[in-house]
């Protein structure tokens, strides 16, 4: 059985990330019922503009994210290190821990 995550609602803005090179700013915002609105500003926006995106997206919806507002300024920043920034963002928006610690 396919186990959706819980929906997480962003409450006010968080952001993660530093403008040094190979990282990435995520900014997150409320967004009520507009879905997710996604802003990339990247210094490689030519080459990895839409794997950058995808990323960005995925996390967001393995994190129940559905509708919030997110500001991306890049700077070469690899997937892992996008991904963490999201999660921390979203972390920070909504108040809840969005890492999986525990262990099973």
């Amino acid at each position: 059985m396919l186990m959706l995550p819980e929906r997480i609602k962003i409450l006010n803005v968080g952001i993660a990330g530093t403008l040094e090179s190979s990282d990435i700013t995520i900014q997150i915002e409320k967004s009520e019922g507009k879905g997710i609105e996604l802003e990339l500003k990247s210094t490689v926006a030519n080459q990895f503009g839409k794997q950058i995106k995808k990323v960005i997206l995925e996390t967001l919806l393995e994190l129940g994210v559905e509708n919030a507002l997110v500001f991306a300024n890049d700077k070469g920043a690899l997937d892992c290190t996008i991904r963490a920034r999201v999660r921390t963002a979203v972390s920070r928006a909504a108040h809840h821990n969005c890492f999986p610690w525990g262990v099973k």
